[in-house]
């Protein structure tokens, strides 16, 4: 028997939530200040119209989330309609991971204070940084990402509440004509940050299950509107208000906003504080947040600049799980699968840190990367509404198939109009799916695989998935799992506790998948034990003793990124009655960062499966 990738369904809506502001979030201390340098004081429709689109686009995500329980990302859900397609817009989903490292760590030291000249190299080495990190594998930033996500709303509810006073239209440059090329252009200029969603997206195959549900039929529509509903309101409504904060500042600082927009939300800050202390307080205590030696605006960039670094790190793990899973489902070559001894691929780490890299060492300033950002985040996003809009078999109501085909042709558009006044980032884009392309062509004739056109009930006959009810599913009475990490003492335990109590023996083996993977795998291939090295030299030696010993030996081969859950899956699932595991023999560092996986076992394993640790 051989269980596949198994992924523990143990993120909440809260923690979803920190995920996608951490996007989202961030996306106004850089997308007002961009607007005003796109249109200034008549910059405010366009804020607008940014505001209510990323609306839209998260009500079309609640959809997808809906309709895909086990990772609705673009790979998912073009899957569905085309090979070739799902790995175009995973490609492009790559693009936008790219530049969302490089543009968020750039910002991140410009909020933090970094001089202007050294910004590039200390981008560089938070990157570098970033990736040494990551080699140790994705530790679990749900509750890292909420206390990040936390300050970042009292942020933007202070900057709010100081400016309501000051807030006016006078300085508004109104236009008779909204609907204009010279407005659109810069509406597709500032959509940056939408990318967000398809985290959450990739995220429901380990999001909690609603209520009412289970493993068999996932139901998370709940969890994920919980997750994406709170978060579009709050960056909707408060993109919007500091949008209009922004624009309330005199014209006779037009210049001051322009030298500030990388970081406009410290400059906010800054202005509207001082105006407040003056105002109310200045007259009894004469002083202002600066006396003190830290300024509003300098607390407000540790805050953003936090976040933006937790974006980076967010990033690079988003690449690492998307470049595995190509490789694992035969898109990429299959040298991509390779695990370093903490659970982490060797290839995928290096291109998630050496892209973004290169393109900080050839980018000169914020503004080009935003200029690239779009292309692959919105190509990514309109290859996965377009494919669910076209999916007669995806059950959508006939309301929600009108909002996502005109949503999909709105970011079409954007697309197209991206592609002819970009040409840096139609560039970059064609040459990140050129060269995936490339990889992909060189993997399958590495792997001898062929390409033929199949009548689809040809195809439906020979599909695997087919025959997958009626495969064998071995449950018997007092058994004996053994979860093996070497051949260690306690195998030979298991052995004779099997052949004592007349059981069969299941021998498990759990490969570690330190990868945060961005959709369930779909390749027809399941992982076997035979192919890897150091679990074949268990399972041999087992099934050798076993048939020596009279005891029938069952090897169990699992691929889990949380090793701990697939050990207690395994065992309520195969109806066990004991469970054997070997005493840890970490070291305290590595635990603290890894855990133990014995102390989680037992602190959740059922009642009715005694357990026992050999040391």
């Amino acid at each position: 028997m051989s269980a596949g990738v198994h992924r523990p369904r143990n993120v909440g809506w809260a923690r979803a939530a920190a995920f996608l502001y951490g996007d989202w979030g961030t996306s106004k201390a850089y997308v007002i200040g961009f607007a005003f340098m796109a249109a200034q004081f008549s910059s405010f429709p366009i804020i607008l119209a940014v505001c209510a689109f990323t609306g839209l686009v998260g009500y079309n995500y609640i959809i997808v989330c809906k309709h895909f329980p086990d990772g609705g990302g673009v790979y998912s859900a073009a899957r569905d309609q085309s090979r070739v397609l799902a790995v175009l817009g995973s490609l492009l989903l790559l693009a936008d991971f790219i530049v969302t490292a490089a543009l968020s760590g750039w910002d991140a030291m410009i909020y933090l204070g970094v001089p202007e000249g050294y910004v590039k190299y200390a981008t560089l080495g938070l990157i570098v940084l970033i990736g040494f990190i990551n080699y140790f594998g994705p530790k679990h930033s749900g509750s890292l990402a909420v206390s990040l996500a936390v300050p970042m709303v009292l942020v933007v509810v202070v900057i709010i509440l100081l400016s309501l006073p000051h807030l006016t239209f006078d300085h508004l440059n109104h236009s008779a004509k909204l609907l204009t090329k010279t407005n659109w252009v810069a509406f597709v200029g500032v959509i940056l940050a939408l990318s967000g969603v398809e985290a959450i997206a990739n995220l429901t195959g380990v999001l909690k299950l609603d209520e009412g549900s289970n493993a068999e039929q996932p139901i998370v529509a709940k969890t994920a509107r919980r997750a994406i509903l709170p978060v579009a309101i709050e960056v909707v409504l408060g993109t919007a208000l500091l949008g209009w904060a922004m624009l309330s500042l005199p014209p006779s600082q037009t210049a001051a906003i322009e030298e500030h927009h990388e970081k406009i939300l410290s400059y906010l800050g800054e202005q509207y504080g001082t105006m407040f202390w003056n105002t109310h307080v200045g007259n009894w205590f004469g002083w202002t947040g600066e006396h003190f030696g830290i300024s509003l605006g300098w607390l407000i960039g540790i805050i953003v600049g936090l976040l933006l670094l937790s974006a980076v790190n967010t990033a690079v793990g988003a690449m690492i799980g998307l470049i595995y899973m190509l490789a694992r489902d035969g898109e990429m070559p299959k040298s991509f699968t390779r695990l370093n001894n903490n659970g982490v691929p060797w290839a995928p780490l290096l291109i998630a840190v050496g892209l973004p890299f290169i393109l900080t060492i050839f980018t000169e300033n914020l503004d080009s990367l935003a200029d690239m950002y779009a292309i692959g985040v919105v190509g990514a996003i309109a290859v996965n509404l377009g494919s669910c809009w076209y999916n007669k078999n995806l059950g959508l109501l006939w309301y929600e198939r009108a909002i996502m085909g005109f949503t999909f042709l709105v970011l079409f558009a954007i697309e197209i109009t991206i592609a002819k006044t970009k040409p840096a980032a139609l560039f970059f884009a064609v040459t990140v799916v050129g060269i995936g392309f490339a990889l992909r062509a060189y993997s399958m004739k590495r792997a001898g695989l062929q390409t033929i056109t199949l009548k689809r009930e040809l195809a439906e006959a020979v599909s695997p998935e087919k025959w997958d009810s009626l495969r064998i599913n071995i449950n018997a009475e007092q058994s004996i799992l053994v979860a093996a990490r070497g051949i260690t003492p306690v195998l030979r335990f298991a052995l004779e506790e099997a052949q004592l109590r007349k059981g069969p023996l299941y021998v498990l083996y759990v490969k570690e998948l330190s990868v945060a993977l961005p959709a369930r795998i779909e390749s027809t291939e399941r992982p076997r034990w035979q192919e890897d090295r150091q679990a074949a030299e268990i399972m041999y030696g087992m099934l050798e003793l076993g048939r020596e010993s009279s005891v029938q030996v069952i090897p169990l081969y699992s691929i889990s990124d949380n090793p701990a859950m697939s050990i207690l899956d395994l065992s309520a699932m195969l109806g066990i009655d004991i469970l054997i595991l070997g005493a840890t023999h970490r070291q305290t560092l590595t635990s603290l960062l890894k855990g133990n996986i014995v102390t989680e076992v037992a602190k959740n394993l059922p009642e009715n499966i005694q357990l026992v640790i050999h040391g």
